[in-house]
């Protein structure tokens, strides 16, 4: 027998078959290929989306943009908002830092922003990677509603309600007030000061305006409960003791 006819013959057989079958499976892993990439961008979305609803409904990161109520907080300090701080009944306390929308009480005019750009900088707030709305405040609570709140008594302190308060939290240097004011807050209203007293426009700057400086209980967006960044000042804002011996309200005109 002539094996090398027989070789021969065997090596003239044709090439493996390029059909169609051969073509579905390429299909197959060019797909499945493209479904293992699109996966880490389908994830990111997700968490992006559960991210932006947690800040929306929870607790919020809040970006500090100035020297209003240092030493307590600094520019560039990222704090946790807790959203739910006064959802269930609660109400702002005394000492309390919150962050509220200061539309119709410091500010009286809706500040001009591009849609798309009002929109990429909301998103970067929420998530505390950009500066928040211009109309968005923070401030400690310094008179609830009912509360009688005046500057000065003699040796320059803040009374409320007729106590003085030992404000320890002010930043070093600062008088409690350069300004002179005595009012009583209306009832569903708070009345709000910065830290830093020099540096900071609240409710003493809006005294002749409606409102009389304060402001709604339902523009508080959240109570800051954490700074959360940078890490070297990782702390809670505990509400200080200053105001434990504040009596109550004397009532209307008291």
């Amino acid at each position: 027998m002539d094996n090398d006819a027989q070789l021969s013959e065997r090596d003239r057989s044709p090439a493996p078959d390029q059909g169609p079958e051969q073509r579905s499976r390429s299909a197959r892993f060019l797909a499945r290929s493209a479904g293992l990439r699109q996966r880490p961008v389908t994830l990111l979305a997700l968490c992006a989306a559960f991210l932006l609803l947690l800040s929306a409904f929870v607790a919020q990161p809040f970006l500090i943009p100035s020297s209003s109520m240092e030493n307590t907080l600094r520019i560039g300090d990222r704090v946790l908002v807790n959203k739910l701080a006064y959802r269930f009944g609660d109400d702002p306390r005394r000492g309390d830092v919150v962050v509220f929308d200061g539309t119709g009480s410091f500010v009286h005019s809706e500040p001009g922003e591009n849609p798309v750009t009002a929109l990429l900088r909301g998103a970067g707030a929420a998530l505390g990677l950009a500066r928040p709305a211009e109309t968005d405040y923070v401030k400690r609570v310094i008179g609830v509603g009912g509360d009688r709140v005046t500057c000065c008594d003699k040796r320059g302190r803040i009374e409320v309600n007729g106590e003085p308060v030992a404000e320890g939290y002010l930043y070093p240097g600062n008088a409690p007030s350069s300004v002179e004011f005595d009012i009583e807050v209306p009832e569903g209203k708070l009345w709000v000061m910065g830290d830093h007293r020099a540096r900071s426009r609240d409710s003493r700057d809006h005294l002749g305006e409606a409102g009389g400086g304060t402001v709604p209980v339902d523009k508080v967006i959240g109570r800051a409960d954490w700074i959360t960044w940078p890490v070297g000042r990782w702390t809670t804002l505990d509400r200080p003791r200053a105001f434990d011996d504040i009596p109550a309200p004397a009532g209307p005109h008291g």
